[in-house]
């Protein structure tokens, strides 16, 4: 067994405004696996300012991990295969460093592919991974001033996407309201998800909610900040909108935290991105505790390149009740992105 990890930064073809101020670059890491002489890579997809993972020890932590997994039992790497995931020991260890637990996963998955099809890209056998079939995504309109937004829906628009999200709070709310009647006049039939990052207080939710109302809003995500439970409860409960959780997902790794999580907001909506919660099998946790409590769910990256990306992807279309629009959206953002696996066709992303 042989590990090792390097650094790399996206570059933004354009900055990009988030929750989090604009950016301009985006870092990542890879982690690098070699057995048998067989190699599988996974990408650590941290995005500071969100990512619980502490910073100026993430280098520190890649050597021990890569230290661990280089002095690993072989047999334990192709039982860890067998089964598609580590055993739960490494998950209570790294549970504190997410995006390293989803980057030994997905260089898991390389490595078994590669080991048992000699090909790189095909960590599930599904209808998405053989080409059969695209998954339908949203297209995603970042934040910015009105003009900016306006020139977002119009290229979202020709580019075929049949389900839009708009991020809000940004500007007034008269001026989103204007953007969300265009896509209303525009595309009757055409969903709407607008994601707030945490951006409102429970009045200021439950007002903009009111008034966006008219223009059939399928959900709002993360309407206020994550540790103000009182206030996504209250919005939950009296909201005309069903609301999405999604950065308040981050960090909680206990089971019994999340069922607290869960009963306490009773979202509508959560919106799971392996990178952010501890990879594929937390993910699939946070799934089994929503169908329990009815609560539906859609998978998200998090500003990966194209191998983070894709890996997501084609986990998520092996997830048997896999459902409405996925947020896969984010390939096309840098100059510098590791070569392409996917391409977006009509709304729908496919494997190249």
């Amino acid at each position: 067994m042989n590990a090792k990890y390097w650094g790399y930064n996206y570059e933004f073809k354009r900055p990009a405004g988030t929750s989090r101020g604009i950016m301009t670059k985006k870092p990542c890491y890879f982690i690098e696996v070699t057995y048998d002489g067989v190699t599988g890579r996974g990408e650590c997809g941290i995005l500071p300012g969100l990512s619980i993972e502490d910073f100026p020890k993430y280098e520190e932590k890649l050597e021990t991990v890569c230290l661990e997994l280089t002095v690993l039992d072989p047999i334990k790497w192709e039982e860890w295969a067998e089964k598609n995931c580590l055993d739960q020991d490494w998950y209570d260890k790294y549970e504190l460093w997410p995006s390293i637990i989803f980057a030994i996963e997905l260089a898991l998955l390389q490595w078994k592919s590669l080991k048992n099809s000699n090909l790189l890209w095909n960590l599930f056998d599904t209808p998405f991974t053989r080409k059969e079939i695209g998954l339908p995504i949203n297209g995603l309109i970042w934040m910015g001033d009105k003009s900016f937004l306006n020139d977002q829906l119009d290229l979202r628009l020709i580019e075929g996407y049949r389900c839009i999200k708009m991020k809000v709070g940004a500007i007034e709310i008269e001026q989103e309201l204007g953007i969300l009647q265009k896509i209303r006049n525009e595309k009757p039939n055409i969903q709407i998800r607008v994601d707030a990052n945490g951006g409102y207080n429970a009045e200021t939710a439950l007002v903009n909610m009111a008034h966006m109302e008219k223009f059939n809003i399928h959900s709002i995500e993360q309407p206020c900040a994550t540790d103000d439970i009182d206030a996504l409860a209250k919005v939950s409960r009296e909201g005309i909108i069903p609301i999405a959780l999604d950065e308040s997902l981050i960090g909680v790794y206990e089971k019994k935290q999340r069922d607290i999580l869960l009963d306490r907001i009773k979202p509508d909506f959560i919106v799971l991105k392996p990178s952010l919660l501890g990879g594929f099998k937390s993910c699939e946790d946070w799934i089994s505790r929503a169908k329990i409590r009815g609560i539906k769910w859609w998978i998200t990256s998090a500003l990966e390149g194209n191998e983070g990306l894709t890996g997501i992807a084609q986990w998520a279309s092996s997830i048997p009740d896999l459902e409405g629009f996925q947020g896969f959206g984010t390939g096309s953002l840098y100059s510098n992105n590791t070569p392409p696996k996917t391409v977006v066709i009509d709304g729908d992303i496919w494997m190249l």
